[in-house]
Formats: C-alpha cells, structure tokens, sequence
C-alpha cells in the first residue's frame, strides 16, 4: 500500500521545499521505509538541485492533442467556435481565418464532433517532460517540468502522478505554492498533507486560505511552523483557535538559510533545526503513515 504525503503551503517563501526535501532524506534515513521524492511544482522545480549525485534515470514528454483546423476543407461555418467552451477557436469567414489557441485548448474534442465537414483534426503538441534521478539515499525523484509558454500544469500534475510507479511505500508529493487548481490536483488523492506557514502577517492569511482548502476536500493534515522565532504570535492564537495540530516549529538560521541559497542543505545542518525536522517524523511514525 502507498501512502502518499502532501507539502504544501498557501504562499511561496515560507520553507516548502525544504521541509519536502528534509522529510524525503530523513525517511530513508532514520525508518524502514523508502520515499520517493515526487516534485509537482512543475512551473519551477527544484528539489533536485539538492541532490547533485542523482543520475538521470529516464525523461519522457508529456503531450497534450491539439486540433487543427484544414482550411481548404473548412466551410467556415463556425460550429466548432460554438461549441468550444473554452473560446480556444476563432474563425473569420470573410478572411477564410480558422485557428485554434492552443493556449486556451483543453483537448476536449468537442470541435471534432461539431465539425460537419471533418475539416478539424489532432497532432500531439509537448507540454512539459518528466524526468526520473536515482539517488543513493533512497527511491529517487519523479520531477515534472512544465515547457516555457504552457498553461497546462493541471496535466503536466495528473500526468506526473501517474508515472509513479504502484509498489512505492511512501510517496513525499512537493506542491506547488498557492492554492490554485495546480495545488488541488497535486494533495486531491494525498493521505495526509503538511501545511507549512510562517508567523507572519501573510503567513496567516495564506496559510487560512489553505486550511479551508483542505477541510473542503476533507483531508487529515498538521502545520508546520517555519522561521518559529520570527514575526509575532497572532497564527498561534489561530491555530489554537481552529484546534490545528502543530507538527514541528523549524526556528530560522542565517546559516541555514545560506546553505538553502547554495543548494546544500545537508552538510551542516544547526542541530535545533535537524531537532526540528525529526519532529515531524516522529509524529508521522505515531501517527502510523510510515513506519
């Protein structure tokens, strides 16, 4: 059985990355279990700059069917345009202009069936690859990667999430920030997810955003707080308020966050920190998702 482990937050900045990445070695180290590292921040991945020594496994493109319209054949009379929920379609009659913005394009295949004339037809067009690094600490890492100028992370996600193989124990999926349509996608089929914030004015109120993210999708998580020993108190009263579990408070290091900036989070690690990070797999070993 796998067990999926979400991390995710409601703004970018506040230590996502580094609490995935942490989590992803210190399974492999300190349990019986192996983790696969699975990074769903497709606009910009970077969890495997953390891990220079891991080989390049395979990389695969992720293709999304784009129709395209024959304009010798087209008859211009505009049905695939009404159809199209996604106003992907313009069609100039006049001008004898029919094109299809595959920007906008959902691959729906709704133009297909309005056209009378079979004038619209499907190529494969690449949205975004996924590559897969072995590393020497544990599964490796799944990485997706949206191409520049695409607006389909939903499916460079849901593409990516299915190359995971079936016989994984533990799978750490790296969110993206924010709580968009990309984030829902990524923590939808998660088993628990960890909200990671910051005590902070924008910590708070992103951080509220997420936690009415997850309880509408009905998922089981904990916070934790990263830079504890900055900002005020005002998202502790709040969490005690909605009754969150607290996981880990990660204080902040000057050092640290130097090591953040060079890629090299595991060479010196200031021991509150590493105090901080075991926490959390503590209480997910108590809470029975690894073991």
């Amino acid at each position: 059985m796998t067990i999926r482990i979400a991390v995710a937050s409601g703004k970018g900045g506040t230590g996502k990355t580094t609490v995935a990445i942490n989590l992803y070695r210190a399974v492999n180290r300190m349990t019986e279990t192996n983790a696969l590292l699975v990074d769903c921040d497709v606009e910009e991945p970077n969890d495997k700059l953390f891990f220079p020594e891991a080989l390049l496994l395979n990389r695969v493109n992720i293709n999304q069917e784009i129709p395209f319209i024959d304009t010798a054949r087209c008859t211009f009379c505009r049905k695939c345009v009404e159809y199209c929920e996604f106003n992907a379609i313009v069609v100039i009659p006049p001008a004898g202009f029919a094109e299809v913005n595959s920007s906008l394009c959902h691959s729906c295949g709704a133009c297909l069936v309005a056209c009378p004339v079979d004038a619209i037809y499907e190529q494969d067009e690449p949205v975004g690859t996924i590559t897969r690094y072995q590393d020497q600490g544990g599964n490796g890492i799944l990485e997706g990667r949206l191409k520049i100028g695409s607006t389909m992370q939903t499916m460079v996600i849901r593409s990516l999430k299915r190359a995971i193989p079936a016989n994984e124990n533990v799978v750490i999926l790296d969110a993206p920030p924010g709580t968009s349509y990309p984030v829902v996608e990524t923590i939808s089929d998660a088993d628990y997810i960890i909200l990671v914030t910051e005590p902070t004015p924008f910590g708070k109120h992103d951080l509220k955003l997420m936690l009415a993210l997850v309880r509408e999708i009905g998922k089981p998580f904990g916070v934790v707080i990263n830079k504890a020993n900055l900002g005020n108190q005002d998202i502790y009263e709040y969490l005690r308020e909605e009754e969150v579990e607290i996981l880990s408070e990660i204080p902040f290091s000057k050092s640290y966050a130097s090591q953040y900036a060079r890629a090299d989070l595991f060479s010196e690690t200031p021991e509150d920190v590493l105090a901080a990070h075991q926490k959390i797999i503590k209480n997910l070993l108590e809470k029975g998702l690894i073991s």
